[in-house]
C-alpha cells in the first residue's frame, strides 16, 4: 500500500488530474477511465464522476494507492 500526501494549492483539483499528478494514472484520460470503471474511491465511497472536485481533507484511493489531500 502506497500512501502519499498531496498539497492542494487552490480550492479543489479534478480527480482525474490528481490521479495523473500522483502517478496513479499515466494520463488524465486514463484517470477518467479508472473513475468511470468504479476503480477509485473518495472518503471510502466509489466515485464515478470523472471530474469530481477533490478538496483538502479528502482521501482518494485507487488500487494500492492512498492519497491524502491537504491544504498547502
Amino acid at each position: 500500500m502506497t500512501t502519499s500526501t498531496f498539497q492542494l494549492k487552490g480550492e479543489y483539483i479534478a480527480i482525474c488530474d490528481l490521479l495523473k499528478l500522483e502517478g496513479v494514472a499515466d494520463s488524465g484520460g486514463q484517470g477518467k477511465s479508472m473513475v468511470a470503471e468504479g476503480l477509485v474511491s473518495v472518503d471510502g465511497q466509489i466515485e464515478r464522476r470523472k471530474t469530481a472536485k477533490i478538496r483538502a481533507g479528502q482521501v482518494v484511493q485507487a488500487f494500492e494507492y492512498t492519497i491524502q489531500v491537504v491544504a498547502a
